[in-house]
């Protein structure tokens, strides 16, 4: 299977969970994340480090294997003094997925997987340094698609943010164009602090749509349900992506015409996508 069609690469969602929080972990499983991240770097203060990685260490024998491949285990950042046991973690576990913040060279992400062979990399892009090295992170080794760091991005660029972030427009065209030329899964877009305020929810995740993001990171279980139907495709959607392979198959893969308009490789792909997003595969 191509590891952009696992659940991972097709998830919309990603829920944060503090590692030092095991209550929480079944019950973010649970909410109806299609990904579960247990987050060992902003949500824990330093000398909780090792009583989170204990935390999930004991936590791991209670969850399914479904569960687990919906589990992403975010590291602190290269170079600080903790990354190194977050690997070690990682690679004890068996992890599926590690998600890397402020990812910033090739280096680092091809150094994570000599470590992880079997584990899907997900680099957050929360630096000038790692936008500026954008197209060899998300083309280095297991890389499943990338995340924006849209805070920390912020604060790195000194960049004081409208409501809507139209200030990080730019960043996050590059961030969706890298993915596309690297034939990685559609990146992932940052959070939005707001855990009230929720049809600014609703427009963050549409806007993340429209630019062509396939997901959004999570703080709250109640963000879930809201991304999610955001980025769901809609009946219309999946009636014409049903149309599309059906024309493409009648064609034998040849380029076909439909309501007018060519349906050649990446219109097929699109609707591939549509309907596996859907369920519809």
């Amino acid at each position: 299977m191509n590891p952009i069609d696992t659940p991972l690469g097709l998830s919309s969602n990603f829920l944060f969970v503090p590692g030092t929080r095991p209550e929480r972990f079944m019950k973010a499983l649970d909410s109806g994340a299609g990904a579960v991240v247990l987050d060992l770097e902003d949500a824990v203060a330093e000398e909780d480090k090792e009583v989170a990685r204990n935390a999930i260490r004991q936590a791991w024998s209670t969850f399914s294997i479904e569960q687990r491949k919906r589990l992403v285990i975010r590291t602190n950042s290269p170079g600080s003094k903790f990354y190194s046991a977050d690997l070690m973690l990682a690679q004890e576990l068996h992890m599926g997925c590690t998600l890397i913040p402020k990812s910033e060279s090739l280096d680092q992400i091809n150094g994570a997987a000599l470590v992880l062979p079997n584990t899907a990399i997900i680099p957050m892009i929360e630096t000038a340094i790692g936008l500026d090295r954008l197209r060899e992170i998300a083309n280095a080794n297991q890389v499943l698609r990338i995340a924006l760091g849209n805070l920390d991005l912020q604060a790195d660029l000194g960049m004081v943010c409208d409501t809507q972030e139209t200030e990080l427009q730019t960043a996050r065209y590059q961030i969706v164009l890298a993915s596309s030329l690297a034939q990685i899964a559609p990146p992932i877009d940052g959070v939005t602090p707001s855990t009230d305020g929720l049809p600014r929810i609703a427009n963050d995740a549409q806007r993340a749509k429209r630019m062509g993001f396939g997901g959004k990171l999570c703080i709250h279980p109640k963000q879930v349900t809201i991304v999610q139907a955001a980025f769901m495709p809609t009946e219309v959607d999946i009636r014409w992506a049903q149309r599309v392979i059906e024309a493409d198959r009648a064609s034998h893969g040849g380029a076909v015409k439909l309501d007018g308009k060519m349906i050649d490789r990446p219109v097929v792909l699109l609707a591939q996508k549509a309907l596996a997003l859907g369920g519809k595969h």
